[in-house]
């Protein structure tokens, strides 16, 4: 498996594979034709379909910089490697000098087309949460800690810029009101949730309230087109940062207990990126939201120092009850359903850890089969519940 810093990418939202990913493929191909003096852009797939909401033609051109250009939205052609699929074609002087395919395979990561897996970028050997917790056990050690002996020096200090990134997100989402981009009047809500306490709260709901308010603050941000961090996903971005924010205020952890959580974490997302996918152009929203609840689960059992197997329990409980979850934004914006769906994961997630603390010893599915399985259902799902808007709440919206 690569290294985690894979899992956790910091740019600009709304789209981890349709804006993020696409400009990331821009440049390489850029850099890779420096004489070329016009290009060609075709997008397919979900790209074509939903690639105006998401905003890929922007991140496209802006990436393009002053290189004159023509884009393609083709909305007819079969994408059988991967639907996000985008070709560049590269002219100069008016003849063809290169052409290429590249796929936005999720989290901002990109495949090209020809390209060969090197083994020098592997940094674990070990591919399945099986063989880590067999190895762990072997070696009384907790998963923090295998994570730690596996990534390279720099990477404690990488976490606490991404940590740093998403208190940034959290902050800057409470401190705004009004509406956001893209014309279907989407108010933001996290200030109102944060800041409207009910006048006989119990313990119970100012959490979901705070909880919620959180993951709304960096959800918002993420449709505004702010600066993110991918959890494993720009789309399921508001997650984990809402729940590890939570925790250290009521429970004071450190932020060297908070990078430890998010080693956890991107550990899980790195399994099932590598397992199955977090694409939900491949697998539907299960593969977004499914992976960040299991990510927070995991990250909280970390944060309360619980054992290797409660937090297999925790992760798989968090992705079992996300299974069959379609991908219908709503005019293909990271608005509805989606920043709501940020919310509900994230109380999903401290519902497993507290699942966690008392059933482990009666877990009957390992997380392994449950990502194999999300694979499979998000293979089978239709592809108009795959994040091309054709259907669920994308066919039935009415603006109102």
């Amino acid at each position: 498996m690569k290294s985690i810093k894979s899992i956790y990418k910091i740019g600009y939202g709304p789209s981890s594979s349709h804006t993020m990913g696409p400009a990331f493929a821009t440049s390489r191909f850029m850099t890779e034709n420096p004489e070329a003096d016009f290009i060609k852009v075709i997008l397919y797939g979900s790209l074509a379909k939903t690639g105006k909401g998401h905003g890929t033609d922007r991140a496209v051109i802006e990436t393009l910089a002053d290189i004159p250009y023509e884009m393609i939205w083709d909305l007819e052609s079969e994408t059988p490697y991967h639907p996000n699929t985008i070709e560049f074609i590269a002219f100069k002087n008016g003849a063809e000098i290169n052409r290429r395919k590249f796929f936005s395979i999720g989290g901002g990561e990109i495949e090209a087309e020809g390209d060969e897996k090197s083994a020098e970028s592997e940094v674990y050997k070990e591919t399945s949460f099986t063989e880590i917790a067999a190895l762990c056990k072997s070696q009384n050690i907790r998963l923090s800690d295998y994570v730690f002996e596996h990534e390279d020096e720099d990477f404690k200090k990488y976490l606490l810029s991404v940590w740093q990134t998403m208190q940034n997100e959290i902050a800057e989402g409470l401190s705004k009101t009004g509406i956001l981009p893209g014309g279907i009047q989407v108010e933001r809500k996290a200030q109102f949730l944060h800041s409207q306490r009910h006048i006989d709260e119990s313990p119970q709901t100012k959490e979901n309230r705070l909880v919620c308010s959180y993951a709304f603050a960096a959800s918002e941000q993420n449709a505004d087109c702010g600066i993110i961090v991918t959890a494993p996903t720009c789309g399921s971005c508001g997650v984990l940062p809402a729940v590890l924010k939570y925790m250290q205020e009521k429970n004071n952890f450190s932020d060297e207990d908070i990078l430890r959580a998010l080693a956890v974490a991107g550990l899980i997302g790195n399994l099932v990126s590598t397992n199955a996918s977090i694409s939900g152009a491949e697998c539907g929203c299960q593969a977004e939201i499914g992976t960040a609840c299991s990510m927070a689960a995991a990250a909280l059992c970390e944060l309360f120092f619980m054992g290797i197997d409660q937090i297999e329990y925790a992760a798989e409980v968090a992705m079992e009850h996300h299974l069959g979850l379609t991908c219908d934004p709503v005019c293909g914006l990271v608005q509805i359903p989606c920043i709501e769906r940020n919310a509900v994961a994230a109380m999903r997630a401290i519902n497993a850890l507290s699942l966690a603390n008392f059933l482990t010893s009666m877990s009957k599915i390992p997380f392994d089969t449950v990502v194999k399985t999300m694979y499979e259902t998000g293979i089978h799902l239709k592809s108009e519940y795959r994040e091309t808007s054709e259907g669920g709440l994308a066919k039935h919206y009415v603006n109102r």
